[in-house]
């Protein structure tokens, strides 16, 4: 059980390492508002079809207004500053800049949910938050201000991951994605007609990418991760995923040929060093007392952000 368990966390760690790549290659062909629908699109249909086999629940009525907000913050509004940064930002840079979601997301929980924000977690975001600066000003004005907009896309994860709080009383995480993955289609149907029309015109490579997208890092990586993290420790899950800035710029390397400049593998080192110092302080306080209580509830989470 515990291999499976493990080859489904590697997966995890892959597909979404890879996504940021696969944005680069969508981009070209379907744009920011294209491949913003039209990942979502896939990643809905795909999940929607799964559902049955995945037991998801449907959601109750009362619980729509929350449902829609996490859609609105962690999936329509991600997609498009993410995909909008990407346009300048290097794919393995970009997932440096995603990696400090985690410092956002302990920024929020403090200042909503009265979690008490410690002097080794303000080290941590202003280490992490520092880091990602490094990156945004090193990189000069070619895609310093597209820099800033994938932090953006940073933070409405996190506040997905605040609006979601409520909903996991009730529901997995693996069913708040889903959720939240169909209402985030929703919001984007506006732009529709420009996924049509990119798609009678994009390159194959560009469709195949949007297919990818939708069908492995958006859902196949969401059932990867539910399923890992259900088996695994919160440690060993969340340690894992430090990994996905790593990979990501290996498969922008091998896939893009990208080369990340020394800043921006310093501000990243920065940013990671950040964000393991908040989870490992989360960690500790977690295993004075409420360890177990509070792993259940980060498992049925899912968390942290997909990318």
């Amino acid at each position: 059980m515990k291999v499976k368990a493990t080859a489904a966390l590697a997966v995890t760690v892959v597909l979404w390492a890879s996504a940021f790549p696969a944005i680069k290659v969508g981009l070209d062909g379907y744009g920011v508002a294209g491949l913003s629908f039209a990942r979502l699109a896939v990643a809905s249909a795909v999940l929607l079809l799964a559902a049955p086999v995945l037991g998801v629940r449907r959601p109750r009525r009362a619980d729509l207004p929350a449902i829609a907000g996490c859609g609105l913050a962690g999936m329509s509004a991600y997609q498009l500053l993410l995909n909008w940064g990407e346009v300048h930002v290097p794919a393995g840079t970009a997932s440096l800049l995603v990696s400090v979601a985690p410092v956002f997301s302990a920024l929020l929980a403090a200042a909503f949910l009265g979690e008490r924000l410690t002097a080794a977690k303000l080290l941590g975001s202003a280490v992490a938050l520092g880091g990602s600066a490094l990156i945004a000003t090193g990189g000069g004005l070619g895609y310093s201000g597209a820099a800033w907009v994938v932090l953006a896309a940073a933070a409405v994860q996190a506040v997905y991951h605040l609006g979601s709080k409520p909903l996991l009383r009730r529901y997995t995480g693996l069913e708040v994605a889903c959720y939240a993955m169909g209402a985030g289609t929703l919001f984007l149907t506006p732009l529709a007609p420009d996924a049509v029309h990119a798609f009678a015109t994009a390159p194959p490579e560009a469709t195949l990418a949007v297919v990818f997208l939708g069908a492995f890092p958006s859902a196949a990586g969401f059932v990867a991760w539910g399923y890992a993290v259900a088996r695994h420790s919160l440690t060993v899950a969340t340690a894992a995923l430090y990994l996905v800035p790593a990979v990501a710029l290996a498969v922008a390397f091998g896939w893009l040929g990208e080369r990340p400049t020394w800043v921006d593998l310093a501000g990243g080192a920065l940013s990671v060093a950040g964000v393991v110092l908040i989870n490992a302080t989360f960690r500790r306080w977690a295993g004075q007392g409420n360890s177990r209580k509070i792993e259940i509830r980060a498992q049925r989470s899912g968390r942290p952000a997909r990318r």
